[in-house]
C-alpha cells in the first residue's frame, strides 16, 4: 500500500504561487475596468454626436424648410405651416442631453430660456399648443403622426414610416452639411 502526502497532491500541477494568482486576477480586473471605461467614453461621445431630423405629420404639405424657417418654427415666431395648418412643434425637453445640438444651433440660448419661451408660446393655446414637450423619441414620433400640423425634432434612428422626413436647407439627414448633424 502506497501513501501519498496530501500536501504534495495539492501543489502538484500548481506551478503558481498565491501572490502570482492574485496579481493575475488583478490584471484581469484592471483590463475589464479599462474596457468598461473605454466603452463609457466612446458611448458618451456617440450620444453627444447624435444626428437629428425634422419630421412632419404626413398630412402636412411640408417637404423642405430653410434653416431660418426652422428657427422661426422652434421659437414659435410662426404659428402656421405653408399649407395653412396650425403648427405644433414636438420636441424633447430642453434639459435632455439629446437636445444640446438644438439648443446651440436652433435656439442659441440655454435650456432655462427655452423653457420660458415655450411657456410664453403656449399661453392662450390650450387646445393646440405651439410647442409640446414629450418624454421619448417614440412618443415624439407617435405624437407627430397623430397631430395634424405637427412637426418634430427626433433622433434619425427613431424615424419610421408613420412620419415624413423634412429637408432642411435642401438636405436630408445623414447627408453631408445637414444642419442638425451632431458634432
Amino acid at each position: 500500500m502506497t501513501f501519498v502526502h496530501v500536501e504534495s497532491l495539492k501543489n502538484s500541477g500548481d506551478n503558481q504561487s498565491e501572490p502570482n494568482r492574485l496579481s493575475e486576477r488583478m490584471n484581469v480586473s484592471y483590463r475589464r475596468l479599462f474596457a468598461v471605461f473605454f466603452l463609457l467614453v466612446v458611448g458618451t461621445g456617440l450620444a453627444m454626436g447624435r444626428d437629428l431630423a425634422l419630421v412632419s405629420n404626413k398630412s402636412n404639405n411640408v417637404n423642405a424648410v430653410t434653416s431660418a424657417d426652422l428657427v422661426k418654427m422652434c421659437k414659435a415666431q410662426t404659428n402656421r405651416l405653408p399649407d395653412g395648418k396650425l403648427l405644433t412643434l414636438v420636441m424633447r425637453s430642453p434639459s435632455a442631453a439629446e437636445m444640446k445640438l438644438v439648443l446651440d444651433k436652433v435656439y442659441g440660448m440655454p435650456g432655462s430660456d427655452v423653457n420660458e419661451l415655450i411657456a410664453t408660446a403656449n399661453r392662450g393655446r390650450g387646445n393646440h399648443p405651439a410647442i409640446m414637450i414629450v418624454a421619448s423619441d417614440d412618443v415624439l414620433i407617435n405624437t407627430v403622426a397623430s397631430v395634424p400640423g405637427a412637426v418634430g425634432i427626433v433622433d434619425v434612428y427613431s424615424i419610421n414610416s408613420s412620419v415624413a422626413v423634412v429637408k432642411i436647407a435642401g438636405k436630408l439627414p445623414l447627408e453631408p452639411g445637414y444642419w442638425l448633424h451632431g458634432n
